[in-house]
């Protein structure tokens, strides 16, 4: 179905959204306006734009990108105002995908390629570079050029939840950091090579203070982070897999830290050969009372926690596709709004 036609189905939710609205605002004359009469019929254009804005913010971004602004002068103008557009959320975009045993690991059909670069172009140009906080979905496979149009785009980035990393290579994600000079806040896949990023965040993003890990991490992960960051004040690593050396060179290491979360994480000991790994079922009391200089540290050691428990059973490599959608990218820390 053509955009424009898709926008025309729409009108009927800005009818009744109007009307609704007049009770808060008062705008009883574009009410008026709107009545279903044959000389009124093709009075959109009169509709004040704080209303139209207003109707617009409760859209999802399939709807705001299916021709809004193709209807009207009045309606490209509020279908580009800033509210509408700070927060870029693509997170109900998921890839449909299949795995392989090469890499990249994963096979994306072109469908859902074209439908993530359709709703980035139309996006983005909407945004007209408004944008200060971009959220992928977990399971949504960006290719470079697509991350690297996107950062082209959003120069204003001060926030970015990153999707899986299958697809996304260094060139693509280095050039994008260099755009994202005022970035404060990452949250991203544990990657097996973290130092070429954090080395560009380093050099480009001054800001950068907020770091949230979907995955793994370990001791060459966090020597990554005292090298390059050692300013990070927020650090997320819940229910990921956290290896014990690494939290007490965490809470050893990074001086400046306010906050840690290590809610529902997998927390493992590597031992000596023979002797296997074990799994920490309980922080002793130099981890607890070393985190206890932070202003916030966040555990969850409750056996009968159900995200403790997820975390357990998929040993540390949490599986999101398995429980309800949006969990993966939330977080108890408040102040890292993520």
């Amino acid at each position: 179905m053509p955009d424009r036609v898709k926008a025309y189905k729409i009108v009927d939710l800005l009818v009744f959204s109007v009307f609704a609205l007049q009770q808060l605002y008062g705008f009883v004359g574009v009410a008026k306006n709107l009545i279903m009469e044959e000389e009124d019929t093709r009075k959109w254009e009169d509709l004040d734009t704080d209303i139209l804005v207003k109707i617009f913010q409760g859209f999802d971004i399939f709807e705001l990108t299916s021709g809004l602004g193709q209807i009207c002068s009045s309606w490209r103008y509020a279908a580009c105002d800033p509210l509408l557009w700070k927060t870029l959320d693509l997170s109900m975009l998921k890839s449909n995908y299949i795995k392989i045993p090469l890499e990249p690991y994963v096979y994306v059909d072109g469908r859902s390629d074209k439908q993530l670069t359709r709703l980035l172009k139309i996006s983005l140009n909407l945004s007209r570079e408004c944008v200060t906080t971009l959220i992928f979905h977990f399971y949504s496979y960006v290719t470079d050029d697509q991350l690297t149009y996107t950062a082209e785009r959003s120069p204003n980035l001060k926030r970015l939840v990153l999707p899986a990393w299958n697809r996304i290579k260094k060139t693509g994600i280095c050039k994008s950091i260099r755009m994202w000079k005022d970035l404060e806040s990452l949250a991203m896949p544990s990657i097996a090579n973290p130092p070429y990023l954090m080395e560009e965040i380093s050099k480009n993003c001054k800001k950068f203070s907020q770091l949230k890990i979907f995955g793994p991490c370990d001791i060459l992960f966090v020597q990554t982070l005292i090298r390059c960051v050692p300013n990070l004040k927020v650090l997320s690593l819940r229910c990921s897999m956290l290896h014990l050396d690494a939290l007490l060179l965490i809470l050893n290491g990074l001086k400046n830290l306010e906050v840690l979360n290590i809610s529902h994480c997998y927390i493992v000991e590597d031992r000596p050969a023979p002797a296997s790994r074990r799994v920490v079922e309980k922080l002793d009391d130099t981890i607890l009372d070393k985190g206890s200089r932070l202003r916030n540290f966040f555990t969850c050691r409750d056996e009968s926690c159900t995200m403790c428990q997820r975390t357990k059973a998929d040993e540390g490599f949490m599986r999101w596709y398995k429980y309800e959608e949006g969990s993966w990218k939330e977080d108890e820390v408040k102040s890292l709004a993520i």
